[in-house]
């Protein structure tokens, strides 16, 4: 088994496999240093979902 991180909510920490509880914590990731960016990806992925017209009747679309 390979090991796998996650970034835990409650302390803001990497954590590996035997920490926080699965409701505290963001992951798997596959390296630290990507739990670490976990907030950060979150961001980016709501940033993504709220101007994707597909699922924001609000967002701009594309018009040829």
């Amino acid at each position: 088994m390979t090991d796998q991180f996650y970034f835990c909510l409650k302390h803001r920490t990497v954590e590996g496999e035997h920490g926080c509880k699965a409701a505290d914590r963001l992951g798997p990731y596959d390296t630290s240093a990507d739990a670490a960016r976990a907030l950060d990806k979150v961001a980016e992925r709501n940033t993504e979902w709220e101007n994707d017209p597909d699922w924001n009747d609000d967002a701009p679309r594309d018009t040829p």
